[in-house]
Parts: C-alpha cells; structure tokens; sequence
C-alpha cells in the first residue's frame, strides 16, 4: 500500500487531481458549517437525536440537514431525480434509446433533464422540510417572503452541491456525488466518537467491545458482498471471416450479489419518511378525527419495533424491485446470442433467459437480506449497546466502504493506464 501510495503522488497529472478533489470537499464541508437564520439549535440537536430516520436522511444530505446549513438537502435531490430518471427509462422506451443508443449526445441531454427535475424537487423537499421544523419549534415563525428566501437558498445549494459533484467526476477519481455523502459521513464520525467517549462508564467496557465487534463485523460483511459475484460461463462459436477464425473462447459473465448498491435503501427511507411528515403536519389541525389518526399514525412510526421490521421488509422488496429495473435477462440472452456466445448447457434465446432469471432470484435473495439487515443495524446496535449513533450505523459504513472501494479501483485503473509495467 505505501507503495502505490508513494507510486500517486509521483505522477504529477493524478496528484494534482487528489488536491483538486480534496478541495471542492473542504469547500462543501465548509459551506455545509453554514446556518440559516433563526434555527434554535439545542430544539434541532434533540429533534435528530429522537429520530432514527431524519439522522438516516442526514447522512444523505451529506450532514448539512442537522444544522440546517445553506446546502441542507445536500446530493438528496439529484439522487432521487436520478432514481426517477432511471425508472422512467423502463417505461418510456424514447429515454431509453437516449441514454442508451444514441451515445455521448443523448447521455448529456438525459444528464441535463435529471438536472431540471432536481430543482422542482429541491424546492418541494425544502418546503415540507422547514414546515416540519416549524412545527417541532426548531425554526420559529416564518413570513411568506422568508420561507421563500429559505427555499431560493436550500435550492442553489443543492445546484452547487451537484455542479461540485460533476467537477469531481470529471477528473475520473471516484464518482462525485458519492465522495461529496462520503465526506458528510466521515466529516461527523469524530462528533459521534467524541460523544461516546464523553459519556462513556467504565461498567460499560465490555459492552464498547461489542459495538467495535458489531462495527468491524459490518465492515468485512459489506466487503464480501460489495465484492461478491456469479460467475456464469459462457462459450463462444467459432467464426471464419476470409482466412481468419474469430470465436471459440471462454468467458463468464458476473452476476453481482448487490446489483441495486444503496438505492433500495434510500426508496424505503423516502417511504417511511413520508407517513411521519403527513402527521406531523395534521396533528394539529382543528378537526379532532383527523388530529386523533394523525397522532395514531405518528405514535406507530414513533415504536422503533415496528419501524424497524417495516424498513427491513421495504428495503428487501425494494432491491427486487430495483434488480429487476436494471438487470433484464431477455436483453442479455439476445446480446449473447447475436455475439454467438451461449451458456454451456443451456440453449441460446428464451431457454438462457430463463436461466438467468432464477439464477439472479437466487442470488438477491442474499443481498436482499444483507441489505435489510445493514438499514436496520443501528436498531440492532442500540438494542444491543444502548448507543444511539447513526454515524455508526449499517447505511453510512455501506455508504463509507463501497466508495472506498470504487475509489481506489479508479486509482488503481489509472496508474495500470500510466505505467502498466510498473505497476
């Protein structure tokens, strides 16, 4: 490893890229220490310590929404207009042909519409956001003209957080919008650590054993299944073209454990989310039979059993529902069989489809379960330590490692491009 690290910072051309990208994230981590106007700070602290699922939705905003800083809604926005995006290019065969037929034009119109979508988004999320707030007395009474000053500001941060994003992506080292959450993570790992610490008990040591275990336990987890994969074998024909013969090799084709990554996670903390927000906002409306079922809903997802076997079931439904949006064995089997590649043992079309098909089912199956268990880790680990940290939850480390990992794959990649033998 000091090799390689040693091997970085000789090539001019990459060092200059590492400085580069640590820079736009010191100014993000600065701008995210940024507050708004009229926020009761000790209101807000107790408001995200009591509540599982906005600490989960910080992580996301990249640790801008607990301190309602200028760039509040983080990366959030443009992931789920990334999300929708995606699935509407299964509905809408025009955006898939654009994305994915028409090349470097049509990527950079599908890129630029995700943009437009992001604002809209933006402005309805920072809405409902500062309304909620104002409802639990973090941000006191608001005039029309500042919620939408608010909202202008919540906005451009957001835009500047995803102009930040592709700046880093443009410089092939790690995907932007993952290092700029990556950072938020990392950024409040040393608070979460320090307030440990601060009310540690000596009673307690072996009970801070289980949490590191539980912690390094999660880590090499994500690692094996982050890296795992099917490999499934695939021959080639040979082909005669003039006097050359083409064909007749061996591949595999790899099917990976946790095709969806974090994206199911992030569709079930948006519908958990959902129901909390509504009954925060009806509880205290004048009709006593809608304030009854909103304080009924609200005391539900307020149980931290229930919750958590709801989140745990919507994150599995949701990586399978997520799988199947990217991963369609129909469109393989006729890729490989116009290549005049087939599967050993199976015959090339509908038969190779549905090999693929129950292979895949049985392989999410693991991830899904995985997955599930990594959202609802910091129930677990509370229930087991008494800790309550999001920082150190299932949901940032898989955040933490799978960037990690790309990360250095992409430097990696880069200095076999620069100097194979070398390296």
């Amino acid at each position: 490893m000091l090799e390689k690290i040693i091997q970085i910072f000789k090539i001019r051309e990459l060092r200059n890229k590492i400085f580069f990208i640590l820079a736009l994230l010191i100014v993000f981590r600065l701008a995210a220490n940024i507050p708004v106007p009229g926020v009761d700070q000790t209101q807000l602290r107790n408001f995200f310590e009591g509540n599982q699922l906005f600490g989960l939705l910080n992580l996301f905003s990249g640790g801008g929404l607990s301190s309602i800083s200028i760039v509040m809604l983080g990366v959030g926005p443009y992931i789920t207009a990334s999300i929708i995006m995606q699935l509407l290019t299964m509905i809408v065969p025009r955006l898939e042909q654009l994305y994915k037929e028409e090349g470097e034009i049509g990527r950079q119109k599908f890129n630029q519409w995700t943009r437009w979508i992001t604002v809209p988004l933006a402005a309805m999320q920072t809405f409902g956001m500062v309304s909620l707030f104002r409802s639990q007395g973090v941000i006191g009474n608001i005039t029309s003209f500042e919620m939408f000053y608010l909202i202008v500001v919540a906005v451009a941060g957001t835009i500047f957080l995803m102009w930040l994003g592709e700046l880093i992506t443009e410089k092939k080292i790690g995907n932007g919008v993952s290092l700029i959450i990556f950072a938020g993570i990392v950024a409040g790992l040393p608070g979460a650590v320090s307030r440990i610490f601060a009310t540690q008990d000596s009673s307690q040591f072996f009970t801070y054993i289980l949490l590191l275990i539980i912690i390094i336990a999660a880590i090499a987890g994500i690692v094996f299944v982050n890296e795992g994969q099917r490999n499934i074998p695939v021959s080639y024909a040979k082909r005669i073209r003039g006097n050359r013969m083409y064909g007749g090799t061996s591949t595999h084709l790899p099917l990976r454990v946790n095709q969806a990554g974090v994206i199911p996670i992030i569709f079930a903390m948006s519908i958990m989310l959902f129901p909390g927000m509504i009954a925060n906002f009806l509880v205290n409306v004048s009709n006593p039979t809608v304030a009854s079922a909103a304080r009924f809903i609200g005391g539900i997802f307020q149980n931290q059993l229930f919750y958590g076997i709801t989140y745990f079931f919507l994150v599995v439904a949701f990586t399978y529902f997520y799988t199947a949006v990217v991963f369609d064995p129909n469109k393989i089997s006729e890729s490989l069989q116009k290549q005049g590649g087939y599967v050993p043992g199976i015959r090339p079309g509908a038969n190779t489809a549905e090999y693929l098909y129950h292979i895949m089912n049985r392989i999410i199956l693991s991830g899904a379960l995985f997955l599930g268990l990594i959202a609802v880790l910091p129930f677990i680990v509370q229930g087991a330590t008494n800790i309550n940290s999001v920082s150190i939850g299932g949901t940032g480390l898989l955040i933490v490692v799978s960037v990690v990992i790309e990360t250095i794959k992409q430097i990696e990649g880069q200095l076999v491009m620069r100097d194979y033998e070398g390296f």
